[in-house]
């Protein structure tokens, strides 16, 4: 038998996109990886949304970008090779859902790899480019070198939010072993 509600973080926000999205949504994926979460924000976001994906590793647009030309979505979803840090030079107005999964590309160099002080720039822009009721969501992965720094220092930043202005949420598992990723949320009044 196999959990059905809480099964993982990256489960967990899955859920929270099909949630929360809507069609004709702008949305921001801030880590494109191996483009899981771009795929799924662009079948949700229909065909007036927008999805803007980042990621520094040319590796990650590519695998993103046959994903997407696949499923027939890549006309919905602008790729960005460029560091997360730097979505004021691209994304103006405001956007509906914002997704980060920190760490590495999974089965690429894990040398490289997303930091604190470029993450904080880019969570800090974030927050303001949400709309009102906007969610961001943040998977942070404690396991690897360099990660837990990287989830206090979000943390912290997360915390010291105005709470009249957003209501902020840690969801983590406390009785799983090998460092489980935690999730945070921030919604925007």
């Amino acid at each position: 038998m196999d959990f059905k509600h809480f099964v993982n973080a990256v489960d967990l926000v899955k859920k929270i996109m099909n949630y929360h999205i809507k069609k004709g949504d702008r949305v921001l994926d801030c880590t494109v990886g191996n483009g899981n979460d771009t795929l799924l924000l662009a079948s949700l976001v229909g065909e007036k949304g927008k999805v803007y994906g980042f990621d520094i590793q040319s590796k990650a647009l590519k695998i993103t970008k046959e994903k997407l030309i696949k499923e027939n979505l890549e006309y919905r979803v602008t790729l960005i090779n460029d560091g997360h840090e730097n979505i004021d030079n691209y994304i103006s107005g405001k956007v509906d859902f914002i997704v980060y999964n920190l760490g590495y590309l999974p089965g690429g160099d894990k040398r490289i790899k997303t930091e604190i002080n470029t993450t904080l720039e880019s969570i800090k822009k974030s927050v303001g480019l949400l709309n009102n009721n906007g969610l961001l969501l943040i998977t942070c992965y404690t396991g690897h070198d360099g990660g837990l720094v990287e989830k206090k220092g979000v943390e912290y930043f997360i915390k010291s939010l105005n709470q009249k202005k957003y209501n902020a949420l840690r969801f983590n598992f406390i009785n799983q072993k090998n460092n489980p990723p935690i999730l945070f949320g921030v919604e925007k009044l």
